[in-house]
């Protein structure tokens, strides 16, 4: 690989860790069904104790919901690339729906808004579900 342009990374430490969560919001959750594999770009919210992810939950969601019921540890990624700097976090453990009652104001604190696709706003409902974080690591660009 004497041609190939590349980079140096190194591991993250907690704090960086923490940082980079806290200060993102999005990333790819995925998940599997024995041989098969789903992924699906979302929204989360950390505060320092719980993953949280906004998942719209309604008929036309089977699929995903599906795919959370046969995965025992997911991996949720999220991660940044410009020409220059590079990070990624991965956050892996069991994903399951949150027993936290929280209102649309709180929703909208903690999200950025909601992507439809080809719905209709009214028939579209939301459920928290929350990821455990079994292990947090990470990798970012060294200079």
């Amino acid at each position: 690989m004497e041609h190939a342009n590349y980079v140096y990374t190194t591991g993250m430490n907690d704090a960086e860790l923490e940082d980079r969560l806290r200060t993102g919001s999005h990333g790819v959750l995925a998940l599997a069904d024995g041989d098969d594999a789903y992924a699906v770009s979302l929204h989360y919210h950390y505060d320092g104790d719980r993953f949280l992810l906004r998942m719209s939950d309604h008929d036309g969601d089977a699929e995903k919901r599906r795919y959370l019921e046969t995965t025992d540890t997911a991996t949720f990624i999220c991660h940044e690339t410009t020409a220059d700097d590079s990070w990624s976090v991965h956050v892996r453990g069991p994903v399951c729906r949150s027993d936290r009652d929280v209102d649309e104001t709180t929703l909208n604190e903690w999200f950025p808004p909601f992507r439809l696709f080809d719905e209709a706003v009214e028939d579209v409902e939301f459920a928290l579900y929350e990821l455990e974080p079994a292990s947090v690591t990470g990798r970012v660009t060294i200079d």
